[in-house]
């Protein structure tokens, strides 16, 4: 038995018809076509699933989507606006970030809600922030510095 939900991500409204046990992560990749929000673990361990709710980071896995009804959802293919990148996005790139790009967008949203909620970030708070996302290739110092950096070019905005 399907369940209809509507959800608002990334500004559009989508009218779905989903079944009540799906999560949040499936639905934005198999019903809405973003797959920019990795599916990693699935059991909300490794943060490749993040999107912003309301201005929060939240584990996409881990959250039925018939929950966020009427919540503002935001994806890694919200960010970027007039085909410019966010300023995450951009210092992402910039500072070497990226290596395969699997945990990227996770991280890249895990750290656009926390400087939403905190626009200057000490190194062990970025640390702190993004400590529920994990990265096999990097170090994660390069992940760190690019938050800094974006952290820095947002206050001189």
């Amino acid at each position: 038995m399907k369940t209809q939900i509507r959800l608002q991500v990334n500004g559009f409204e989508y009218d779905l018809l989903i079944k009540p046990h799906w999560t949040l992560v499936d639905v934005l990749r198999d019903e809405i076509g973003l797959t920019g929000t990795k599916k990693g673990c699935g059991k909300g361990e490794c943060g490749a699933c993040t999107v912003i709710m309301n201005g929060e980071a939240i584990l996409a896995c881990l959250v039925l989507a018939v929950r966020v009804q009427g919540k503002r959802i935001l994806t890694i293919e919200g960010l970027a606006r007039e085909g410019r990148l966010d300023s995450l996005q951009d210092a992402f790139v910039k500072y070497g970030a990226i290596q395969c790009g699997f945990c990227t967008p996770g991280m890249i949203m895990t750290s656009r809600a926390f400087l939403i909620n905190n626009p200057h970030p000490t190194e062990e708070e970025i640390k702190k922030a993004l400590s529920g996302n994990l990265c096999r290739c990097t170090g994660y110092v390069k992940i760190i510095e690019a938050v800094r950096k974006a952290s820095m070019a947002e206050v001189r905005k």
